[in-house]
């Protein structure tokens, strides 16, 4: 398996923990990426340290607690292939959360260095940018969850639905240089769910000289790393595509560049 592919645990440990990103695991600075599977009552307590968190609340139902909020029954997706905006939860460095699960309870845990900018806050769904880019077998769906347009230090947080026969993160472009303002440095981790679920994902991560040139397929559940280069994504014919981007660097922007072989695709929009 390729090391740019992160498979889940086949049983999740003591605290529900399936999936575990961390900068040294992944060999790089900024994000760190988690997801824990909870049953009913179960709880998952975590001091922040020197990381803001953002709680993306995938499926199911529970209830979370910080030093100064509290938020109870939120979730209201039981399956991400239902499209509706996640509930998300937002703390800084220097705080805690305390999620206790009411239903079976998929969750992801988003990090990156905080400076204890901003509060803990709910991202609820009407919170929750809505777009669609790109057209015809380019045309996916986006739930822009923590953009830069909304307070954070350093992460970047959305998901994709990609049809099946759909590409999406495409044309190909990437984010590796800190060249602003025509390019952003920002690491990303792909998590990745497939519908039906025994389906998979083909995602090509390369760069100009090729000394990355990666084709992958992706099976439901599994996290791919982008340290580097291009990195679009395609949903094969009867498979939709379900992604949870995030993102982060020394400057909290998105700025891309495409790959110029494939420029004359432009004007369309991507991620």
């Amino acid at each position: 398996m390729s090391e740019l592919i992160v498979p889940a645990k086949q049983q999740p440990d003591a605290d529900g923990n399936v999936i575990e990103v961390t900068p040294e695991s992944a060999g790089w600075q900024y994000v760190g990426f988690q997801v824990y599977r909870l049953g009913p009552g179960q709880t998952l307590f975590r001091q922040t340290e020197q990381l803001e968190v953002c709680l993306v609340l995938l499926s199911g139902r529970g209830n979370v607690s910080t030093s100064k909020s509290q938020w109870l029954n939120i979730g209201e997706r039981m399956n991400v292939f239902e499209q509706k905006p996640p509930f998300s939860i937002y703390v800084p460095n220097s705080d805690f959360f305390e999620f206790q699960a009411i239903t079976e309870v998929e969750l992801a845990l988003c990090s990156a260095p905080g400076h204890g900018t901003y509060e803990a806050r709910l991202i609820a769904p009407e919170h929750v940018g809505i777009e669609t880019r790109g057209s015809g077998n380019t045309e996916r769906r986006i739930h822009n969850i923590l953009p830069e347009q909304e307070q954070a230090d350093s992460l970047l947080v959305v998901e994709v639905f990609t049809p099946n026969g759909h590409w999406s993160s495409y044309p190909p472009h990437k984010h590796d240089r800190d060249s602003l303002p025509d390019e952003s440095l920002l690491e990303e981790t792909y998590y990745y769910h497939v519908q039906p679920e025994q389906g998979f994902a083909i995602q090509r991560v390369y760069t100009d000289d090729e000394s990355l040139d990666e084709i992958l397929a992706v099976k439901d559940g599994q996290t791919v790393l982008v340290p580097k280069g291009y990195h679009p994504v395609s949903a094969p014919p009867g498979y939709d595509v379900y992604y949870l981007n995030v993102m982060a660097g020394p400057t909290r922007t998105w700025r891309f560049y495409n790959d110029p072989n494939h420029e004359w695709l432009m004007p369309k929009t991507t991620n």
